[in-house]
């Protein structure tokens, strides 16, 4: 008995490894230096049988969806499918892994930190949802949907314990935690029982790895898909194979996964204090610390808890979602909204703005925006943009975010385009009883606690009750955090990031609540849309180094080995080997598909080399190291895994180096390097 359409799609979106930039941590010095695993776009379709609605869900192995990519994925469905994929009934969700290149937002202030806008970058990972659409597009089939949810433990903590207290006693005393724990999980399965995918939803901040990796990853969530992935698409490498595992951001606002809490870095003291201070070295050296004995070890350890728990409520799930799919979706200014609290008293949201605790950054990440004499010297950025920066925040942008020090007066900085959005999305999508609520931004603990039993009232109170409401993060756009107005007043790294002031969770559920309602009492079509996003004409400004020709030492070409592998290894060892490289942008703005390394195993059978890993690998780590004059070299490793079955193997390298043809044509000619064969033995 089919309820649904469904369709199901995976696509790469990793973009540029090397010299961009990472998004999440804000540290300009964290850029992209090789690649960990493969970043993905995961699409979900979900039909009518009569074909009449349709939803797409997306999450992608994204720091956050921003304005731009969304337009810009809008616009090119739009050309594709006309009237089918629109504002209302597409989600897209970023997973928020703090390893994935930046330089995708058209609003100044993420500019600062990701070097401007960076083509490559948003191209692939516009190129990367739309591809992940259109592969589930083609492959609709009649199926069914089974939600289950289940509790997840030891994989987070609540790093802004301090402010979820200042929260209402008689409210905290109906949660057993100050995180939530719990996963919901959407299973599909085809008409023939055939499994077809999943999404996961919960809530925890993916930086288990930390502001000193340079290798591009999806951190514990991604890893949580490729193990589930892995496991489905028996016999595929990393990233092939039908079944797609999606595990989505949720209300992770306050929520790390690094469980053995904040320690400070040079006397290995506990920090956890309301400043997270150190009694030497302060701040900077408040570092919380993850359950491994490294960060990869940290990823894998969360990644595979919530990899299990997952895998347990799939086997489970017998509970069935049917009924209608609604969406609904509206534009709005939230710089100025009225929100009534009560019948005699209104309150209204703020033009933006951060606080000086936004400048301290958090235990996962400490600041980076360490403004100093030397390093605005100079800069042809700050040059154009520091008397932005000078400018003082009006006295009406003080007063309506009070208690917060403002820092950044981004709502009254508009050169050399604004540096925050006003206009913001608000989306709630109905699967049946399932209610996704698309959020533009990291809510915390108790606002998502908040918003979750807002909608479900709003629905109840409307007649439709037992919805099951699930809270999507990092959709849309990207508006930093939304704390509630008890938090907001302790002004924390999240409260000081609440751009919109103390009333911004209010107005939200008062937004939300409306989407509610309309859907409900099935009015949707009356909502009025709301103030249409702008789309800023931006020319090519970015820091990041221009592509110049690859460069080779003398007698070597590309692809020659400098430091071969061993001759033997066993299971458990690092197979490693360095290679005359190039640049890795030089493949990337060639192939979207292109994949940097394979490891083979000689079949004497056969006399014939089959790959049985590639660079999407968590067991494959790719690193590439720029030398002077165009010169680069890449090392490769292989985490040899347990259980690798012995034998002759090798590692190749593929690459393409930039050549200059004439002054104003260059072209990309592919390389590849072999290491020499070695043995894995099991003694």
């Amino acid at each position: 008995a089919e309820n649904y359409l469904l369709g199901v799609g995976r696509a790469d979106c990793t973009g540029p490894v090397a010299e961009v930039p990472l998004m999440g941590y804000a540290n300009p010095d964290q850029v992209g230096g090789g690649l960990l695993m493969r970043l993905y776009s995961r699409a979900f379709i979900v039909a009518d049988l009569d074909d009449s609605r349709r939803v797409v869900f997306v999450s992608a192995d994204i720091g956050m969806v921003s304005q731009r990519v969304r337009l810009e994925v809008l616009k090119k469905l739009k050309s594709k499918y006309g009237d089918m994929y629109r504002q209302d009934n597409v989600i897209l969700s970023g997973t928020h892994t703090h390893s994935g290149p930046g330089g995708y937002f058209q609003y100044t202030l993420f500019w600062i930190t990701s070097k401007g806008l960076i083509r490559p970058s948003l191209k692939a990972i516009v190129n990367g949802i739309v591809k992940s659409i259109d592969i589930a597009h083609r492959n609709m089939r009649k199926g069914r949907l089974f939600i289950n949810r289940g509790t997840v433990e030891n994989s987070q903590i609540n790093r802004s314990p301090y402010s979820y207290l200042e929260n209402p006693a008689s409210e905290r005393s109906r949660y057993s935690s100050n995180t939530d724990k719990e996963m919901v999980m959407l299973k599909m399965v085809d008409v023939n029982g055939q499994e077809i995918g999943l999404i996961s939803w919960f809530a925890v901040h993916p930086v288990s790895m930390n502001n000193t990796n340079h290798l591009v990853n999806s951190d514990n969530m991604g890893y949580a898909s490729y193990l589930f992935e892995q496991e489905k698409n028996k016999g595929m490498l990393p990233g092939e194979g039908s079944f797609v595992a999606a595990f989505a951001s949720s209300n992770l606002g306050d929520v790390s996964p690094n469980t053995k809490g904040p320690f400070c870095a040079n006397t290995g003291e506990s920090c956890n204090n309301p400043q997270s201070t150190c009694p030497v070295g302060g701040a900077t050296m408040c570092m919380a610390v993850g359950p491994g004995n490294d960060m990869f070890d940290s990823t894998r350890i969360i990644g595979q808890n919530i990899y299990m728990k997952a895998r347990e409520l799939y086997e489970k799930a017998s509970q069935e979602v049917t009924g209608p799919l609604i969406s609904a979706h509206q534009w709005v200014n939230m710089s100025d909204v009225s929100v009534e609290l009560n019948a005699t008293h209104t309150v209204k949201t703020c033009k933006p703005a951060l606080g000086y605790s936004f400048a301290a950054g958090t235990i996962d990440g400490v600041g980076a925006f360490n403004f100093t004499q030397g390093s605005v010297e100079g800069d042809p950025f700050w040059d154009e943009i520091r008397d932005q920066l000078l400018g003082e925040p009006s006295n009406e942008t003080k007063a309506c975010h009070k208690p917060k020090p403002i820092l950044f007066s981004t709502g009254e900085m508009t050169r050399p385009h604004p540096w925050h959005p006003d206009i913001v999305d608000v989306q709630i999508v109905a699967l049946g009883s399932l209610a996704i609520i698309a959020v533009p931004g990291e809510f915390t603990t108790m606002s998502g606690r908040r918003l979750r039993e807002a909608v479900k009232r709003e629905f109840d109170s409307h007649g439709t009750p037992q919805m099951d409401v699930v809270i999507a993060g990092l959709c849309n756009v990207y508006t930093h955090y939304i704390t509630t107005y008890e938090e907001y007043q302790a002004q924390r790294y999240e409260a000081a990031s609440t751009i919109y002031g103390p009333h911004t969770l209010s107005a939200y559920i008062q937004l939300y609540r409306g989407l509610a309602r309309a859907i409900a009492t099935n009015t949707v079509q009356d909502l009025p849309p709301g103030p249409e996003p702008p789309v800023f004409n931006i020319g090519n400004f970015t820091l990041v180094p221009a592509l110049i020709a690859d460069r080779v030492p003398v007698n070597k070409t590309f692809g020659d080995v400098l430091q071969e592998v061993r001759q033997q290894y066993r299971a458990g060892e690092v197979a490693e080997v360095t290679f005359v490289g190039a640049n890795p942008r030089s493949s990337a703005e060639n192939a979207t598909e292109h994949n940097f390394l394979t490891v083979e195993r000689y079949a004497r059978v056969s006399e014939s080399w089959h790959v049985v890993d590639n660079d999407a690998s968590w067991d494959t780590r790719f690193y590439w190291t720029k030398g002077l004059l165009g010169r680069s070299n890449v090392t490769i490793e292989w985490h040899i895994p347990p259980g690798t079955e012995p034998g002759v193997y090798r590692i190749r390298y593929f690459g393409h180096y930039k050549k200059k043809l004439s002054s104003s044509h260059t072209a990309s000619i592919p390389f590849e390097g072999t290491s020499s064969v070695f043995e894995i033995t099991t003694l």
